[in-house]
């Protein structure tokens, strides 16, 4: 495969990803105006995926490659998926009961600059320079989504709706952190394992935080509603098995290149797009109009020129031509 069509590729997996990932705003949202306790909908979530991705595995490269890098090096795989998936869930499903979906799904868009802000602290190769053309696009895109925020909320929040922001900023940076940070040890540790047996690695990793989670829900409100415990599980197999496995594919495929990282976690930004229009079909909310239209149209233009700004540089950088070639990838 050329790498253009790699890149393309991924930036592609990456926006169906983002489709897919919608369902955790949208679904979050309406179990919190019913009343479902915040930590029942994290801990569900991957308590629920680890049994789906278990019949995956055979065909996925199997479940013993993982435990062995579990087993030789619990260190790494407990500290970045604790980053990338108890952080970033608990704070995203608590955000979820305290501000609408619309804000959630905007302020989760700051990844878009995130993960490369977050590259110098990674890496120490070429990867380490933070891509000017990707941050200025980035940046563009996170405009975009300001101007929808200040188009809904009409300038003016309110105490939960901050609350909401203030947690959402942090899981925008723990989810491309923990991603970037088990790839990186992989990669360092040399063991090629794939986007799927990533996932159940990280899921299997994070169970005895989740399991200590639904503890504490069990002793403070009780157990979950049966409608609560259908709508995670509805999450876990769109958002958590199958978007969190097209995204690791995704950034998989171009880890070795930092714009193309870059613009595979920007692509994220087209869930605003996707959760207003789910908003407007089944949570009854008005569709963007006068500001909030014009940051969407922001966000898909930027989208846009993120695509043809790592198309271009793929091209045209031989020596990234040469590190990709020879890259098994996931």
């Amino acid at each position: 495969m050329s790498l253009r069509r790699r890149v393309l590729l991924a930036v592609g997996l990456s926006l169906l990803a983002a489709l897919f990932f919608t369902s955790t705003y949208v679904v979050n949202r309406a179990v919190a105006l019913e009343g479902g306790h915040w930590a029942w909908t994290a801990a569900l979530r991957y308590l629920f995926m680890l049994p789906l991705l278990l019949p995956l595995m055979p065909w996925q490269g199997g479940v013993a490659p993982v435990w062995r890098s579990l087993r030789a090096a619990p260190g790494p795989w407990l500290l970045w998926s604790g980053i990338g998936f108890v952080l970033f869930y608990v704070l995203l499903s608590y955000a979820a009961a305290s501000g609408p979906a619309w804000l959630v799904a905007g302020s989760f868009q700051l990844m878009v600059v995130a993960g490369m802000l977050c590259a110098p602290l990674l890496y120490r190769d070429a990867r380490a320079r933070v891509p000017r053309a990707g941050l200025a696009v980035g940046l563009v895109i996170v405009a975009g989504v300001m101007l929808m925020q200040f188009g809904h909320a009409q300038g003016r929040l309110d105490v939960a709706a901050w609350i909401a922001l203030a947690c959402v900023v942090v899981c925008a940076v723990a989810y491309p952190l923990g991603n970037r940070g088990l790839l990186l040890h992989l990669e360092r540790s040399g063991e090629p394992l794939n986007a799927t047996q990533r996932v159940f690695g990280m899921t299997l990793a994070s169970q005895p935080a989740w399991w200590a989670l639904a503890l504490w829900a069990w002793l403070r409100v009780g157990p979950p509603t049966p409608s609560q415990a259908e709508a995670v599980l509805v999450v876990a197999v769109l958002a958590g098995v199958v978007a969190t496995i097209l995204f690791f594919q995704a950034s998989g495929m171009v880890r070795t290149q930092a714009t193309a990282l870059g613009a595979v976690e920007a692509m994220q930004a087209s869930e605003v797009v996707f959760a207003a229009l789910l908003g407007v079909l089944f949570l009854g909310e008005a569709w963007p109009a006068g500001v909030a239209l014009w940051g969407l149209c922001v966000v898909v233009a930027g989208m846009a020129l993120f695509a043809w700004v790592v198309a271009r540089e793929a091209v045209h950088d031989q020596r990234k031509v040469q590190a990709l070639r020879s890259d098994s990838g996931p």
